[in-house]
């Protein structure tokens, strides 16, 4: 590849993108360009998730001998928080997808942030283990924010590039569980060592930071975003434009979406820069009409069906009705299994990989294996989002095939399901095959995580919320009994590290005969 065409492709990353005139979505993901309504929600959404993330796991590196020591837990004391703080976002992930359909994800995101801050905020007034379980459980409201973290970004990004903007949101934002491991110690050790606090003040204080963090950034989503690419989420019908082009032009943050000459839907353009016209800069995307002018009968066919599809997928304000339709469908069981295996074993995991790394290996002190343990939620910012663009890359080479989505989200859990099977049975007393291993498993459980969430919005897209709801609640639903099984078998951990593997393995093989859009609905047949 030339220069010139590694600085284009590279470009996009900061280019103002190109938008179906349809729907008004982005077709590229500009991460480096805030200051575009595109890029704004991205930095917005992935900076709220992973604030909202290091503060839900911010117990963690300190609970293992700090806090423990301070109010003489025991290891059941510990696993019981656990379980409790992954159990409030399993039920307020459950909630909050209907009401993200209902209100707009911003707003319940707002809300979410808001509402998480005050028990983090209050953390340093614990003085008991039952105040331990009480905080941590509604501070387990923050892990709900994942939510609408990915049906905000459904709004903005279309179906070509929507697995690697969900998979970047979300692998990023993971990674503020790793992020916690450094952050959370080093704000200890300076309150101890620098400020001269003792640890049984030290402690209380560092989370006063992520409480300060969650309303900063709450405050950025509340005054300087939206809730859609045309604006409220009240308009949000006016995200379709009608079929003969003659709706009114819709500027998003600098992308025009307008054809001119009376052009007819069915081409994308890149937005004018300040010195040049919309005419000018229009460039044909492959697969829709390259000249509206001569666009024949069946070209013209073509583009109302890409209006009718856009309509029909527009998210609507749910009944009892049709969120127990999306609940009880087999689609909705394709993607919440895979998901509960996926992604509350990473939850489970990480809640203890600490303690394994500190019983495996007992030279390892609090600080030195907690750093270890962060390398399992660091690499999210890598594995995750490439679970999604590979997604993307095999449903475009796929000619738009949802079922080899599928087959990749298949072959992903049952990998990882192998990666469990080998940490588990070698349970190894060396540093180097564990922490190999342990990446080994990232990168599949990470991958698997993105690759389910490049698949929801093909799934009920009018239903974003609700499913995004039911199949994020799943996770943790998979994380509380992953922890459950830590929590009674003790230090046991590789045995029930290679259940999970045998549960992975299961799951997927026998989700893989499901349908991935329900007969019926537009692309079902």
């Amino acid at each position: 590849m030339s220069t010139e065409r590694k600085t284009m492709a590279l470009s996009i990353l900061w280019k103002a993108p190109k938008v179906n005139p349809v729907n008004h979505k982005a077709q590229s993901v500009p991460v480096l360009n805030p200051l575009n309504i595109y890029g704004r929600t991205f930095f917005f959404s992935t900076m709220g998730f992973m604030i909202a993330f290091m503060s839900w796991y911010a117990w963690t590196p300190l609970l293992s001998k700090t806090i423990k020591d301070d109010l003489h837990l025991s290891k059941t004391d510990i696993a019981n928080s656990n379980v409790l703080a992954l159990t409030a976002t399993l039920l307020v992930r459950f909630m909050v997808g209907p009401l993200c359909d209902r209100f707009g994800p911003r707003l319940v995101y707002i809300s979410l942030l808001l509402v998480g801050m005050i028990p983090t905020a209050m953390a340093g007034l614990v003085t008991s283990a039952r105040g331990v379980m009480v905080i941590r459980f509604f501070v387990g409201i923050l892990g709900g924010t994942f939510v609408p973290c990915q049906v905000w970004s459904m709004q903005f990004f279309d179906k070509n590039v929507i697995g690697t903007a969900n998979g970047l949101m979300a692998g990023m934002g993971n990674a503020g569980g790793g992020i916690t491991y450094f952050v959370m110690p080093a704000i200890f050790d300076s309150l101890v060592h620098s400020q001269r606090l003792t640890p049984h003040v030290a402690w209380r204080v560092s989370f006063t930071v992520p409480a300060i963090l969650i309303t900063a950034t709450a405050l950025g989503m509340l005054f300087l975003c939206e809730d859609t690419p045309t604006g409220k989420w009240a308009d949000r019908k006016k995200m379709v434009s009608n079929s003969s082009g003659d709706s009114t032009p819709v500027k998003t943050g600098g992308v025009v979406v307008e054809l001119p000459n009376g052009g007819r839907l069915g081409q994308l353009y890149h937005a004018p820069t300040s010195n040049s016209t919309l005419e000018e800069k229009k460039e044909p995307v492959e697969g829709y009409i390259s000249n509206p002018e001569d666009a024949r009968l069946g070209e013209v066919e073509i583009a109302r069906t890409e209006v009718e599809i856009a309509r029909a997928e527009v998210v609507k304000a749910p009944t009892f009705r049709e969120a127990v339709n999306v609940f009880f469908s087999l689609q909705c069981l394709m993607l919440a299994l895979p998901y509960a295996c996926s992604f509350g074993g990473e939850l489970a995991i990480n809640s203890i990989l600490g303690a394994y790394y500190m019983d495996r290996f007992p030279h390892l002190t609090q600080t030195s294996s907690g750093k270890w343990a962060a390398m399992f939620g660091f690499l999210n910012v890598v594995f995750r989002p490439a679970g999604g663009m590979l997604s993307d890359i095999i449903y475009r080479k796929s000619n738009r095939s949802v079922s080899a989505k599928k087959f990749w989200l298949v072959f992903l859990g049952v990998s990882q399901g192998a990666m469990c099977l080998a940490i588990g049975l070698l349970n190894t007393h060396t540093q180097a095959t564990m922490f190999g291993l342990v990446a080994g498993l990232a990168l599949f459980m990470d991958a698997s995580n993105g690759a389910n969430f490049a698949l929801v919005p093909h799934v009920f897209p009018q239903a974003n919320g609700i499913l995004s709801g039911f199949v994020g609640a799943s996770g943790n639903l998979g994380g509380v009994i992953f922890a459950l099984l830590f929590r009674f078998n003790g230090i046991h951990y590789g045995r029930v590290i290679w259940w999970i593997g045998c549960v992975c393995v299961a799951v997927n093989v026998g989700v893989s005969w499901i349908r991935v859009i329900p007969k019926g609905q537009i692309g079902g047949l």
